[in-house]
């Protein structure tokens, strides 16, 4: 039988290469203003990168997972140094 079929046919189906890369991409990002800001005590760090983690669970579509990964990645960037 053909589990992508079955899958399918269930309502589910497997995310993109580019879904992938970019959760990937996002949690790494978001690992290391986790570690930033857990050395630092800088509670503003921290948190984005629990959000940079966590937020691909609850987005499904790829543009979005990539528009909001991109936002959160410009606010990690302004509080790096801030």
């Amino acid at each position: 039988m053909d589990t992508t079929l079955n899958l399918a046919n269930l309502g589910l189906e497997l995310p993109s290469p580019s879904y992938l890369v970019g959760a990937l991409i996002f949690g790494l990002i978001g690992y290391v203003g986790y570690r930033r800001g857990r050395h630092t005590s800088r509670p503003a760090l921290t948190w984005t990168g629990v959000g940079l983690m966590v937020y691909p669970y609850a987005i499904s579509q790829t543009w979005a997972l990539w528009l909001v990964g991109a936002i959160l990645c410009g606010w990690l960037y302004m509080q790096w140094n801030g």
